[in-house]
């Protein structure tokens, strides 16, 4: 039987579609670049990580959800899922944010230290926000912020700076005008930076209940209603 920390995470905030079990020191994972097809595709996900390791969502210690940025509409399907499943088995939850994902991702594979993650968030805008690495996660040095990538400060990060996320594929030249910074392949956040992300604040008790779950949208409502059809 598997010992430690049970915990499953998933996230649906960009265009990707991404769940993660983990068993202890053994992380399982699906990532599937799915645009519009969420809400059919994570359950399913779920189910299939849930069933290869023999374990129900009873025995698990908590559900770990991607709080946002990212599109309105995946970011509510993540949190709507993720309650629906904390429900029914009495679990807690905990949200991490998707730049922080993005940002735990470029450590794993490319051993950054300092990473500026950027989400394409439509509307000739980006979600930003700039991480460095302590103790093996990555913290944010920064708020994560709705702008214009022109708008883009400098961020206060020296030396070598990774750049992940949709929001460097869409804006290229906009932000290494103003950042020197390594572009990475790493395009959307994965679940299993999530689990990553979420030891510490299990260890801290900071996972809550279901009802409790909230989604960061970073844009304002104000902004929302400045959308056409709204």
């Amino acid at each position: 039987m598997h010992t430690g920390l049970k915990l499953l995470a998933l996230d649906t905030s960009t265009e990707a579609c991404s769940v993660a079990l983990q068993l202890g020191s053994e992380i399982l994972t699906l990532d599937e670049v799915c645009p519009q097809q969420h809400s059919k595709r994570v359950l399913p996900m779920v189910q299939q990580l849930l069933s290869e390791a023999g374990v129900s969502l009873q025995q698990l210690d908590g559900i770990v959800f991607g709080r946002g940025p990212g599109s309105f509409t995946g970011v509510r399907i993540g949190v709507g899922v993720t309650q629906g499943l904390a429900f029914g088995a009495n679990l807690p939850v905990y949200g991490v944010s998707t730049l922080a994902a993005m940002a735990q991702a470029a450590y794993r594979l490319h051993n950054a230290t300092q990473v500026i993650a950027a989400i394409d968030a439509r509307m000739a805008e980006v979600y930003i926000a700039s991480f460095a690495l302590k103790d093996g996660v990555m913290v944010a040095t920064s708020d994560e912020l709705a702008l214009k990538p022109q708008l883009a400060r400098a961020f206060n990060v020296t030396g070598n700076v990774m750049a992940v996320g949709t929001g460097w594929q869409t804006y290229t030249e906009q932000l290494l005008a103003l950042h020197a910074a390594t572009m990475s392949d790493i395009l959307y956040p994965s679940a299993q930076d999530m689990l990553i992300l979420a030891q510490n604040a299990y260890k801290a008790g900071q996972f809550v209940d279901a009802e409790q779950a909230e989604p960061v949208y970073v844009r304002d409502e104000v902004t929302w209603q400045k959308l056409p059809g709204r």
